[in-house]
Formats: C-alpha cells, sequence, structure tokens
C-alpha cells in the first residue's frame, strides 16, 4: 500500500511481471523489454521504476544490479529472483515463476477482502444502528415522564449524535496515523503479528499463508541456483511475519554446521510435522525444489480452509453480539419504561 511504503503494489506488479516474462520468452532483449513495458505503464511509479532499470542495463548494470537500485519500489524478492535467474541462465523460468507468484498472490488477497467485507460492514451498521438505537430509547423514556420535552429532545439528540460521531470517527482517524507511523518506523508489523500469529482462529491462517509463501519462495531460489542458506534467509523474510521469520531463521545455525534441512527445523514451531517429512523426502530424492513447491501447495490450501473458518467464526460472533445489543436495547427500554410506571404509582 502506497500510504504504508512506497513499495509497488501487487496489483501493479501482476501485470507487468507476465508482459516481461512474455516479451523476454519471444526473444526480446531484457533491456528493450523494460523499456518497451515501462512506456505502456499508465503508472507513473511502475513506468519510472522500469525505465530505470532498462537505462541501466544499458549503462552496463547486472539485473541484479539493476533491480537492486530500485529496492525502495520492489521487494527483496524481485531483485533476488532475477538476478539468479540471470545468474543462472535461467532468467525466462524465473520471470514465468515470478508472474505465478504475484498472480497467486493478488487472487490470495482478493480472496481474503472478499471474505472479510461482510462481517466488516456489519460490524459498521452494528456500530452506527447500535448507538442510535440506544439514544433514542433513553430520549423516548425521558418523553413519557410528562413534560412534553420528546420533540425537542429528539432534535437535541441528532445534533449531539452527529458530533459524537465525528468525535469517534476523529479517534478512528487518530488511530490509523498511528498505524501509518508505526508501519514507516518498522513496529506495526511486531504488534498486529502479535495478534495475528497466536490469537485464534486468525492463528491458523497466518501460520498457513506465512508457510505457503516460505515454501513457494524457498523453491523457486533453490531451483535458481542460490544456497540454501540464503534461500532460507530471503525466503523467511518474504513469510512478512516477524515472529515466524524468526523461528524459521533459527534453523540457520545447524545447516552452517551440516545439518541436514529436517534436523535442522526439527525445532520450528511454525512447521508441521507433514512438512518435514515432504523435506525429508525431497532431501532423500534429490528433488527438494519439487517438494518445497509440494509443500507450499498444501499449505496454501490449507490457508484456504483456515480463511473460511476464521470468516465464519467472525461472521457468527458479530451476530451474536448484534443479537446481544438489541436484546440489550429491548431490556433496557422495558426496565426503564416499567421502573417509571411504578414508581408513578408509588410502587
Amino acid at each position: 500500500m502506497a500510504i504504508l511504503s512506497k513499495e509497488l503494489s501487487t496489483k501493479d506488479l501482476v501485470p507487468v511481471c507476465r508482459q516481461i516474462a512474455t516479451a523476454y520468452e519471444a526473444g526480446i532483449p531484457i533491456t528493450t523489454v523494460m523499456n518497451s513495458v515501462g512506456s505502456q505503464q499508465k503508472n507513473p511509479a511502475v513506468r519510472r521504476v522500469l525505465e530505470s532499470i532498462g537505462a541501466d542495463l544499458a549503462a552496463g548494470d547486472t539485473l541484479a544490479e539493476a533491480t537492486e537500485k530500485q529496492s525502495e519500489y520492489l521487494s527483496p524478492y524481485f531483485a533476488s529472483l532475477l538476478g539468479s535467474g540471470e545468474q543462472s541462465g535461467k532468467l525466462d523460468v524465473m520471470l514465468n515463476d515470478l508472474a505465478g507468484y504475484y498472480e497467486d498472490k493478488l487472487a490470495l488477497r482478493r480472496m481474503v477482502v472478499g471474505a472479510l467485507t461482510y462481517p466488516i460492514i456489519l460490524l459498521g451498521m452494528c456500530w452506527f444502528l447500535g448507538t442510535f438505537a440506544m439514544g433514542m430509547v433513553k430520549v423516548a423514556l425521558a418523553g413519557m415522564d410528562g413534560s412534553g420535552r420528546g420533540i425537542a429532545d429528539v432534535t437535541q439528540y441528532f445534533s449531539d449524535y452527529a458530533a459524537f460521531q465525528v468525535q469517534a470517527l476523529f479517534g478512528f482517524a487518530l488511530l490509523v496515523a498511528i498505524g501509518i507511523t508505526l508501519s514507516r518506523m518498522g513496529l506495526l508489523k511486531w504488534v498486529t503479528g502479535l495478534v495475528s500469529t497466536y490469537l485464534w482462529p486468525m492463528s491458523n491462517v497466518t501460520r498457513k499463508l506465512g508457510m505457503a509463501r516460505f515454501f513457494r519462495s524457498f523453491s523457486l531460489m533453490l531451483g535458481s541456483g542460490i544456497n540454501t542458506i540464503q534461500c532460507i534467509e530471503k525466503s523467511a523474510e518474504i513469510t512478512g511475519n516477524p515472529y515466524i521469520e524468526k523461528d524459521l531463521l533459527a534453523a540457520v545455525p545447524y545447516i552452517r554446521r551440516g545439518h541436514t534441512l529436517v534436523e535442522s527445523f526439527r525445532d520450528c514451531k511454525m512447521m508441521t510435522s507433514l512438512a518435514r517429512e515432504m523435506l525429508a523426502v525431497g532431501e532423500q530424492s534429490g528433488n527438494l525444489d519439487g517438494q518445497l513447491l509440494k509443500a507450499a501447495k498444501y499449505h496454501q490450501d490449507e490457508a484456504n480452509h483456515a480463511i473460511k473458518i476464521a470468516t465464519t467464526v467472525l461472521t457468527t460472533a458479530i451476530m451474536i453480539g448484534v443479537f446481544i445489543l438489541i436484546g440489550g436495547i429491548v431490556i433496557y427500554f422495558w426496565v426503564n419504561l416499567y421502573g417509571g410506571l411504578l414508581d408513578g404509582l408509588g410502587v
């Protein structure tokens, strides 16, 4: 998101990566591809980044050096994969893999947003309608005291209610501003990561998605010729969660001492026993990158299922909250109504 960082969005990178991959496969030199694809972009930031890469390539930089200069706008994964593809002579494969990666990432993001849209709308309606209804009940009860202030109270209430919502929106905007500040300082991910990693039901979604990204990135980088330790370090960073990244990086010292992947990830809390079995099969068969892709697919399917469960749980929790709110308003109204009547009768 541009508000939180200058990095190009997944939505922008999906068509760009596919166009670059298609043009390069057609035999067009990579320098020409960057300039040609860049000139077609409507987004000025995307156009500027691609044209800058093209200019650096024409000046003699390698693809890794050219993309590294755009690290403010491109993820480390993007630069690493293109650079390793250039070195290994598999640039066409890496470009297609990169395009597929961003396409899958965008599809997943749209699925998550679509799944959470209804609960968020429902929560917003609960807030506005609930606070409004509670206030109207108080006004209605106040108008039953025989003073004839009902209409005046209603008019005043609308004014008070609008002022209250303005204050609430201001508070919400302040929280958003604090969140943006923390994000730019690199602190927000530790706060949101703590909640999403350890609080059910979001913990299942976060862990499965993080491991799917890890295995997918690990497979692509390993297949492009990057050494195992660098693959793990860069793939752990791509999970986007500092707690998952820290847990995965704990395996690196063991690998440096010559342990197998299975042995190194033995104490990794984020990795399931099935994932370790897949790693063992990959190491024994010599088809580690293929097994990593299978592990990525398995975790992606599990994440999709976890998203459905989390959405159902959140929606149900919100609906229960709505029923409790409505029940509380009704009880409040009748208790105060009968209480006032009894007081009037001197009971």
